[in-house]
């Protein structure tokens, strides 16, 4: 033993001893977490008075525990533990031929205790501040101890972690460079209740996890471990020890940056973008959404123009929005997914842009660009349901964890992946967490929730024998209403000025009401802002299908959307999913010739524009392609070049989009009253022999455009219509047949003046010419 008045710079800790077995420091007589360092000087650290050699060495229980990654508090017994005689140092170090402690001008040798421990005792007052050097065959490291550091996560953390009302839970939970107790490093946190051991595997201990176990921090199921030196860029898994002893490799459900696919990695981040949108920001919660112009260009990322990053997007997509003048771009999902087939819809990284394009910091300049232009960024979420992926979220710990612990709650009959169990707390959290985290950390104006539908109902494709009623006997799933309404709360609550759309294809009460208004059905309102008007795009689409010769059989297609146009806040849509493998492209669908399928196209177009409620358009209709889309290829763009013989057929219809929007933009009555009935009035709604629809919409103010269809391929002169008798004037403001969008060219180029003849039940009328299969928008001149 030393004594303290000669203390040696090199200490050699005595061999362990059979006699005095250490006290484990896991039981009442130690601490359960390493001890802060102590005031002692690292230069020199005193020495304690003799006392009887004992053993440093793990017992029997606790070796095996960590060999075979079951042990649930390795802080507790690796690192270093004031104990009777000194400070006891352990290590695990699997394949180092040597450790020793260096604290200061103290170096400390630790015994080989065989499979990769080392341990000793080492005579100190107290716990100094050390290193560990680190012998391995032909190379020596000199490395901060895993196991000396206090947990990196804060009991308010773990206290909203375990109640589910963590709205940051990006911050707490996965990997996230830090620095801790004065040293620079990666904390990695991960929920696992289930899990008998967690540990990390990495490019940093050679994807062997055995030397880096995670502790628990009790109840809450989250396991935690601070690695010291470890920074951005290090590739990371989990390795899981399941309920039944067997072992999975799982990416991080939190990672916020990951492998590109194929490659299944946790990546660790962080974020040094600088964004540049707070104009955007300040003005985006003036006017709501369902009270502002709001046409929106969906598109998928990935296929827009093949090949193209996120920064090489930026320098395109923005200028090309804003040309054509659409007011939101809506992208198909971002978060990772592992088979770019499900388009994003099936997704394994909710909390990373997919990797394919570029890094999250790129993805962030990508919005700040649109936004710089003045465009939103709107975004599909995807709560609904995960794929099956063995790395991934499915029986994450060796149990339904994420998914619904009943099978039947738990398989999507649709899609053959599994249903998140709504009803769990955390699992709920991790969601609500996650639509705030794509709002707040990338500055996204919306979410649009896809197949809510299926989220809603316990029924939902599902046979008779196949789904149990809830408590009440009904077929709502009262989890997933409860999860919607909390979601949307939050949301709204956080970030101002955002919108939350729902794809949700049933005449369920209330999508867009308030949470906190209840509806005839005894239910809360969801709490969204819009909801797509499926509806409308099937019978619109139908009606539009057929040959103008049997149209008036199903005009009231047409007009049945306004028998429910209020009921909620709508989006009318032509997505992605109208113009896929075997649906046909939107001029595809269109009957007659070529030239009468794009006039009907341009029509619709302009007959959807004008309809209350707020549009979207998928890519590639906006210039009438003719193909259906395909992810590996995009849309056709050599239709629009000049050398192409077709090319002013293509950009014509691309014309009047552009003029579509830039009229819409500056007309409030097209946008301002969406959702009032107020603002639309039937000038004539059952004209079916004539394929004629004529309608008003007003703003707030009272100032009216009246929209005129003819789908029908004739040309009908003087075509009376009812006329509100305050309007001097009508003037054509836009139509669908002009030559400059590759129509007829027959237009109204006189001012429309009413005449005192009474007409569809209004005491004047007008007399318009309108042109085969084509649309009309009259204002006041």
């Amino acid at each position: 033993m030393l004594n303290p008045a000669d203390a040696p710079k090199t200490v050699t800790p005595p061999t362990p001893a059979t006699p005095a077995p250490l006290p484990n420091p896991a039981e009442p007589t130690a601490p359960t977490s390493p001890a802060a360092p102590s005031s002692v000087s690292t230069d020199t650290p005193e020495p304690t008075t003799p006392t009887p050699a004992i053993s440093p060495a793990l017992n029997a229980s606790d070796r095996d525990r960590l060999l075979h990654g079951t042990h649930h508090a390795p802080h507790s017994v690796l690192g270093a533990h004031p104990v009777p005689g000194g400070v006891a140092f352990r290590a695990f170090r699997p394949f180092a031929l040597g450790v020793t402690v260096v604290a200061g001008e103290l170096r400390a040798e630790l015994h080989d205790d065989g499979d990769g421990f080392f341990s000793g005792l080492v005579p100190l007052q107290g716990v100094p501040e050390y290193r560990l050097s680190v012998a391995y065959d032909g190379a020596v490291q000199e490395v901060e101890d895993a196991y000396r550091f206090l947990p990196a996560l804060g009991d308010l953390d773990l206290h909203l972690i375990g109640e589910g009302r963590h709205e940051e839970l990006w911050q707490a939970l996965g990997a996230r460079t830090m620095t801790h107790q004065g040293v620079a490093g990666t904390r990695f946190t991960v929920w696992a209740p289930d899990a008998q051991g967690v540990r990390l595997a990495g490019t940093f201990n050679f994807w062997d996890g055995t030397g880096a176990p995670l502790r628990s921090l009790g109840a809450t199921g989250v396991w935690e471990l601070f690695m010291p030196g470890i920074g951005e860029g290090e590739l990371y898994k989990f390795e899981i020890t399941r309920p039944d002893g067997s072992k999975t490799l799982r990416a991080d459900p939190m990672a916020r940056r990951t492998e590109v696919p194929p490659s299944t990695s946790s990546i660790v981040t962080a974020s040094h973008y600088t964004w540049g949108d707070e104009e955007w920001l300040a003005q985006r919660p003036q006017v709501p959404a369902h009270k502002a112009p709001f046409s929106v260009y969906e598109l998928h990322l990935a296929s827009w123009r093949p090949g193209l990053t996120y920064r090489q997007l930026a320098e395109q997509l923005p200028a090309y929005i804003k040309d054509l003048g659409f007011t939101h771009v809506e992208l198909m999902p971002v978060a990772e997914h592992p088979f770019g087939g499900s388009w994003g819809y099936q997704v394994t990284g909710f909390y990373a842009p997919t990797a394919r394009l570029g890094t999250p910091d790129d993805f962030k300049f990508l919005v700040d660009s649109l936004h710089q232009a003045g465009i939103g960024v709107l975004m599909d979420w995807v709560p609904a349901h995960f794929p099956r992926d063995d790395w991934a979220l499915a029986e994450f710990d060796g149990r339904p964890l994420y998914e619904h612990e009943d099978p039947l709650r738990a398989a999507h009959p649709d899609w053959g992946t599994l249903e998140f169990d709504f009803g769990r707390r955390e699992v709920r959290n991790f969601l609500v967490a996650n639509a705030v985290y794509w709002c707040e950390e990338f500055h996204i104006d919306g979410l649009r929730v896809d197949a809510v539908a299926s989220m809603l109902y316990l029924d939902y494709s599902r046979e008779p024998d196949q789904w149990t009623p809830n408590e009440h006997g009904g077929r709502e799933n009262l989890d997933a209403v409860a999860f919607l309404q909390e979601m949307n709360a939050t949301v709204y609550r956080r970030v101002p000025g955002v919108v939350t759309i729902a794809e949700e294809s049933t005449a369920w009460d209330g999508v867009t009401r308030a949470t906190h208004h209840i509806g005839p059905g005894g239910f809360g309102g969801l709490g969204f802002g819009l909801k797509w008007n499926m509806g409308w795009m099937h019978d619109s689409l139908d009606y539009m299908s057929h040959e103008p010769v049997h149209r008036k059989f199903h005009h009231h297609e047409m007009t049945f959307s306004m028998v429910y146009a209020y009921s909620e806040n709508y989006v009318l849509p032509i997505s992605h999913d109208e113009v896929v493998h075997g649906k046909r492209s939107l001029v595809s669908k269109m009957p007659g010739d070529w030239w009468q399928q794009r006039a009907n196209h341009r029509a619709y177009l302009a007959f959807m524009w004008a309809h209350p409620g707020k549009q979207l358009l998928f890519m590639g209709q906006e210039f009438a392609q003719g193909a259906e889309w395909s992810e590996t290829r995009g849309p056709d763009w050599w239709l629009l070049d000049p050398a192409y013989g077709a090319e002013a057929d293509h950009r014509g219809v691309r014309n009047l989009v552009r003029d579509l929007n830039t009229v819409y933009r500056h007309t409030p009555a097209l946008w301002q009253l969406d959702t009032d009935p107020a603002g639309f009035q039937w000038i004539t709604g059952d004209s079916a022999e004539d394929n004629v629809l004529a309608f008003l919409r007003y703003d707030a103010d009272g100032s009216p455009l009246l929209a005129v269809s003819n789908f029908s391929p004739v040309v009908r002169h003087d075509y009376r219509l009812g006329a509100p008798d305050d309007i001097p004037a009508w003037h054509e403001t836009l139509n669908t047949d002009t030559a400059l969008y590759g129509g007829g060219d027959i237009t109204n180029p006189a001012p429309i003046k009413p005449e005192p003849q009474p007409w569809h039940g209004r005491p004047a009328s007008i007399r318009v010419t309108l042109p085969p299969l084509a649309t009309v928008w009259l204002r006041p001149a």
